[in-house]
């Protein structure tokens, strides 16, 4: 029960976009391992992401 639980839990704030962060940062991990240049902070990663998300005209009118 506890299992499926933290298995509905983890589903839901990765729907959420709650755990954006730390995938960033084990993609980061994954993929950057040779950067000189440190990640971003939690910051500087949402203000990046939010910036993506309403940058330009987002309506019909």
């Amino acid at each position: 029960m506890v299992l499926r639980l933290k298995r509905v839990w983890r589903a839901v704030r990765q729907l959420s976009g709650d755990d954006a962060y730390e995938r960033y940062l084990r993609h980061y991990a994954n993929h950057h391992q040779g950067n000189k240049e440190p990640p971003l902070t939690k910051a500087e990663f949402f203000k990046r992401w939010q910036d993506g998300l309403w940058d330009g005209v987002k309506r019909c009118c």
